[in-house]
């Protein structure tokens, strides 16, 4: 952790990944950060894979860094609470839908002394007003139907859809970076804003920022299936004599000319190149259009040698390369993990499952990172922020937990 944001309280109201990963990055960089759920956890809190003690380590995870109060949501008193709180802190991020208990103007309407300066951030499904979820956004992006064989048929083979919920995480990356944007404009002109950030918009703008929409209404077709080949580029997965397969890539003149010198194939090449009328090095034009016939040659070599005798070439030649691991392998992966500087000693994490928990992402040089913070109890600031945000005396509070609008810590 880092205290580049210390001082800014954010309020979050969120659930499953792309909402609590806004959240986390801010509390990663200091930022205190207040996750408000419904007293007997939000929808994600026991989100698959649970402890044998029934905690969920995907919540436990992305919840790092924060606080959590408790509050009965479903009632109007707690839903006022949370109200409240927003209005006081002046900062939100949520996922819940615009027209609910916690809309923008609903929250401004109650600040204090009149001056409605709240930034909220406020994650959707589709701009129409349609729910979403990562993987049905990423089914519209046309992503599932580029991946899988070369020799499937693009019309009657089958979709592949990718494990990691990829446009949530993107989401959230951009709706930390979206709280900061409007934290800065309200500290340029004291204005507030309400930004809305559709989960969809993610996916078909990053569709079309890296080119592919472009490319799709410029060839009038949709592209072909490339198997596990990198599009446009040179790279591909290869297997070596003792069955390692591992994944190699070149876009510069350096990494292709690594990569040739690692293979040993200076002489193949350069008869290939007369063949062909073409020089490999000149860019990644030749190199993919010819890929099949350079995927061969890579490949027969790759028969020849041991995994162990390929990588030290690879590396000596500073080859852009890295050997297939199965999830379990990388979380035991000592390289990866233990002697990763992201990673921390673990700290209490309710779970009571010791395991390496990360830092920020970004590393400052200049600055102590800090170890991890654990994930809070649910309900373990319920008094806390009631009391600091709300001013509310310690019986009316306890007077809330009695009449069950508000929870205290799950941890017993």
């Amino acid at each position: 952790m880092y205290n580049l944001l210390s001082g800014l309280s954010i309020i979050e109201a969120s659930s499953f990944v792309a909402s609590p990963t806004a959240g986390l990055y801010c509390a990663q960089m200091g930022a205190e950060v207040i996750r408000v759920d419904h007293k007997a956890g939000g929808l994600d809190y026991d989100r698959y894979m649970l402890t044998r003690e029934g905690r969920s380590l995907s919540w436990e995870n992305l919840n790092r860094a924060k606080k959590s109060v408790a509050l009965d949501l479903r009632s109007g008193e707690g839903r006022e609470l949370l109200v409240e709180l927003a209005a006081q802190t002046g900062n939100l991020i949520t996922n819940l839908p615009e027209k609910s208990f916690l809309s923008h103007d609903a929250i401004a309407e109650r600040q204090p002394d009149g001056v409605p300066d709240l930034v909220s951030v406020r994650i959707m499904g589709w701009h129409d007003g349609r729910q979403a979820m990562d993987f049905t956004v990423n089914a519209a992006s046309g992503y599932p139907l580029m991946c899988g064989p070369e020799e499937w048929d693009l019309e009657t083979a089958p979709p592949v859809n990718q494990v990691l919920p990829a446009w949530d995480f993107i989401t959230g990356a951009y709706c930390a970076f979206a709280m900061l944007a409007g934290l800065r404009h309200r500290d340029a002109t004291g204005e507030g804003s309400e930004i809305r950030v559709p989960l969809g918009n993610v996916a078909i703008g990053t569709m079309a920022n890296s080119g592919a929409m472009a490319e799709m209404l410029y060839r009038g077709a949709d592209r072909e299936r490339l198997g596990n080949a990198i599009w446009g580029a040179f790279g591909r997965d290869f297997r070596t004599r003792d069955g390692v397969r591992f994944m190699v890539a070149a876009l510069t003149p350096k990494q292709w000319g690594g990569l040739v010198a690692a293979f040993g194939l200076a002489g193949e090449i350069a008869a290939l190149e007369t063949e062909l009328g073409v020089r490999f090095a000149d860019g990644d034009r030749p190199r993919f259009e010819n890929r099949h016939r350079l995927f061969d040659l890579f490949q027969k070599r790759a028969d020849r040698m041991d995994w162990g005798d390929l990588s030290a070439r690879l590396a000596e030649n500073g080859a852009t390369f890295e050997r297939y691991r199965t999830m379990q392998e990388a979380a035991n992966d000592a390289q990866l993990v233990a002697n990763n500087p992201l990673f921390g000693p673990s700290p209490a994490n309710p779970s009571e499952f010791e395991y390496p928990a990360t830092r920020s992402f970004a590393n400052i040089p200049s600055r102590e990172a800090g170890d991890p913070a654990p994930a809070p109890y649910l309900g373990q600031h319920t008094e806390e922020v009631l009391a600091d945000r709300l001013g509310l005396a310690s019986g009316t509070i306890h007077a809330l937990v009695d009449r069950g609008i508000a929870r205290l810590s799950d941890k017993d």
